[in-house]
């Protein structure tokens, strides 16, 4: 999968930036606060994803600014297809998302047309972060494997966010206790799908970033995974998904059901999850050093890049936001000796900080635009 075309105009400080990106790589060059990042933020939300930078939508349109617009062509292994996302300013101006001209509800579509995997400076956070950071990773990239998952996610968001309103209520009326059965067995069906979906991926993740960490460590430090259901013991995914697994989902809500009457939140189910990271045996949040938290994370990634491509005829595309420039030659090279198949989108404040073999289209940017010294088009790395 490449992007052939990309137009953002209005997209935080950008401005009439048109390109046609290169099929391999493209250096966004410049230095800081000139729309660097934006640049890939904008294209990065045509996935249906949500910012990388955690930027709410209404933050998209530049201040100062009316509307903004980003626009992308994509081409996999079958056809190209485009994609659109439009906003004005306030609520009186409604999101306009269409993809091949067809008009959107929302961007659950363009989750299963535009893959890409972004690699940023706050990625570490997945490994020294919240349990959250590490539940949100596993979602998402099991997500790209199969976009279902996405509808059980924010079904179970919902009956979650009723369930507690329900529990503030009980706990303050002390009455309507018999409607919590109904949002159990809600949670508890979608609760199952999730847990399971969280242990097959963490398994197979955990696979790869074993094989991966070894090789960046020069075979001296081990990474190992662990996905630790706060419903399900590791011998219980033995047992297919089906009824079984739901009943005890919700045998488990049932029982913490009193307490969180008391407390007014829910104490137990997928949003209590926990993915445990080690490196050598010890946990990686706890112990690991700077070095080792770095590279933690990237393997993490790269190992989501390949359990997608071994899943998907086409290759992700990689945004790499100011992250080569931190990485010795060594890592470097192991980095882009793994999406060296893929295309990638890379920023950096001083090109000359990368290896020299990786060639392809600079586009420098300046106050938002893309800018060159002669023709005000990217020039080329030779």
């Amino acid at each position: 999968m490449i992007v052939t075309y990309a137009d953002i105009d209005g997209f935080k400080n950008l401005s009439g930036v048109s390109f046609a990106p290169d099929p391999k790589y493209n250096i966004i060059v410049g230095p800081n606060a000139q729309g660097k990042t934006n640049l890939l933020e904008a294209m990065w939300i045509l996935s249906g994803c949500r910012s990388f930078r955690g930027s709410k939508e209404k933050d998209y349109v530049c201040l100062g600014g009316e509307r903004m617009s980003a626009k992308i062509r994509i081409r996999d292994s079958v056809r190209e297809q485009k994609i659109e996302f439009e906003m004005g300013r306030g609520n009186s101006s409604p999101k306009n998302i269409t993809l091949n001209g067809v008009r959107q509800k929302g961007t659950r579509a363009l989750f299963d047309v535009f893959k890409c995997i972004a690699f940023i400076p706050d990625d570490v956070d997945i490994i020294k972060g919240s349990p959250e950071k590490r539940r949100n990773f596993i979602d998402m990239a099991a997500s790209q494997l199969n976009p279902v998952f996405v509808s059980h996610i924010t079904k179970n968001n919902a009956v979650m966010n009723q369930r507690n309103a329900l529990l503030k209520t009980i706990m303050q009326r002390g009455q309507g206790s018999d409607i919590l059965e109904i949002w159990d067995r809600q949670a508890a069906e979608e609760g199952a799908v999730i847990s399971y979906m969280r242990h097959e991926y963490v398994a197979k993740i955990n696979e790869i970033c074993g094989r991966l960490y070894k090789t960046i460590s020069g075979g001296s430090e081990v990474l190992d995974l662990e996905y630790r259901s706060n419903v399900y013991k590791p011998e219980d995914f033995d047992v297919p998904l089906g009824k079984e697994a739901a009943d005890q989902y919700f045998r488990k809500l049932r029982e913490t059901a009193e307490y969180d009457i008391r407390t007014g939140s829910t104490h137990c189910g997928v949003n209590r999850d926990e993915i445990v990271i080690r490196i050598n045996g010890v946990s990686a949040r706890d112990f690991g050093s700077q070095g080792q938290i770095k590279s933690a994370a990237l393997v993490m990634k790269l190992a989501q890049a390949e359990i997608y491509m071994k899943k998907s005829k086409d290759a992700p595309v990689v945004f790499l936001d100011d992250v080569m420039g931190e990485l010795d030659e060594n890592r470097q090279r192991f980095v882009f000796d793994m999406i060296k198949d893929m295309q990638v989108f890379l920023t950096t404040p001083n090109e000359n900080a990368l290896l020299p073999e990786i060639k392809g289209k600079i586009l420098r940017i300046s106050g938002g635009r893309i800018s060159d010294e002669t023709s005000g088009i990217s020039a080329y790395r030779e």
